[in-house]
């Protein structure tokens, strides 16, 4: 076996680095301003996102907004191919047209029954004045009863024909009447029917994503295109179910952007879901930013510190001297001895001490 020995100048040396060594890995505990936060990962979304789909099967006609485009609410986006109910409501606007031309003051259908109501009225006057003529005649022996009740029976039917022409006027004029309802809710049913080849903004809004192309075939109920409040953005995060216990509306947030390089923003949780995400093992919380907010682009990626608590003057020591989770090494004397501590608060580097040390204890480094 091979001995080494060394000279006095190298075990000086030695005892010198030794000494530095253990002198580094000694330390005691200090007042500090601690923060504790809780990590999330999310992204940015518009409030009031919603998808605008189609109410009818057609080929995209007409595509009249791209990404990017901020809406009024109600203007028109996209129309779908619709010649069968193109025509359809042609026909019930015409329809609707006459029945509203047929009912109007200058109605041809009530003008012809009015007419010859008056052409009936007419013959009536003449029917009555020959009837009671030939009436007087008769009282003074100066014609036949004959002649009396020829005139009578003229007068009578006169009578009749009038009755009958105004209750054909009215009838008439009724159904007209019932006509134009008929035709008006026919000619709105197909108005509405139209709508649903016309696809139109709800509210104001940015367009974010356009999912069909002219021509393509659109279904029922198939999303065209995906809208946002381009005035109003929050934040959707995701938090590990092991910090969700920790979380409060209201609690602040520091957030940070890949798209804004180093640049800070501050948010507010506005909402913690209760649901977890059993893909991620996550819960979702919702946050609203505070003062300054980035433009309204849809998803950017977002990393956040959800402040939990924060001390000005925290007893704190270096995360690096705990053992597991409730224990120090500290010098006593000569020697060294573990005791175990109450934790506070923590963050990446520092631990919060409510109870075991002071600021004169020395701890060693495990």
């Amino acid at each position: 076996m091979k001995r080494y020995i060394l000279s006095s100048v190298a075990l000086s040396l030695l005892l010198f680095i030794a000494a530095c060594s253990s002198k580094s890995e000694t330390t005691s505990p200090a007042y500090k301003d601690l923060t504790e936060a809780v990590y999330a990962s999310g992204n940015v979304f518009p409030k009031n996102e919603y998808k605008v789909v189609a109410n009818a099967d057609g080929y995209l006609q007409q595509q009249l907004v791209t990404e990017g485009d901020v809406v009024k609410g109600g203007q028109l986006l996209f129309s779908l191919e619709s010649l069968s109910q193109d025509a359809r409501a042609e026909a019930a606007a015409n329809i609707y047209r006459q029945s509203e031309a047929n009912f109007s003051d200058s109605s041809p259908v009530l003008a012809e029954l009015e007419v010859a109501l008056r052409n009936a009225r007419t013959k009536l006057e003449n029917d009555s004045v020959n009837y009671f003529r030939f009436k007087a005649l008769y009282d003074q022996n100066a014609t036949a009863k004959v002649e009396v009740e020829r005139a009578e029976l003229a007068y009578r039917t006169s009578k009749n024909d009038v009755a009958a022409r105004q209750k054909t006027w009215q009838r008439t004029k009724n159904q007209l009447y019932v006509d134009l309802q008929n035709s008006r809710s026919n000619f709105r049913v197909n108005a509405r029917e139209g709508d649903n080849y016309r696809i139109k903004s709800i509210e104001a809004a940015r367009v974010y994503e356009v999912y069909k192309k002219v021509g393509e075939l659109v279904r029922r109920g198939e999303a065209v295109a995906l809208l946002g409040n381009p005035q109003d953005v929050y934040l959707q995060l995701a938090v590990d179910e092991t910090d969700f216990s920790k979380l409060r509306v209201g609690q602040a947030i520091v957030v940070k952007m890949d798209a804004y390089g180093d640049k800070v923003f501050n948010a507010q949780i506005t909402k913690i879901y209760p649901k977890l995400n059993k893909v991620d093992q996550s819960f979702r919380v919702d946050a609203d930013f505070i003062g300054e907010v980035p433009q309204a682009y849809y998803g950017l990626t977002v990393e956040a510190n959800i402040v939990i608590s924060h001390n000005p003057k925290a007893l704190t020591i270096p995360k690096a001297y705990l053992v597991g989770q409730d224990s120090v090494w500290v010098r006593a004397d000569k020697d060294k001895q573990k005791i175990k501590i109450t934790k506070g608060a923590e963050n990446f580097e520092l631990v919060e001490i409510k109870n075991g040390l002071t600021v004169q204890s020395v701890l060693l480094k495990p």
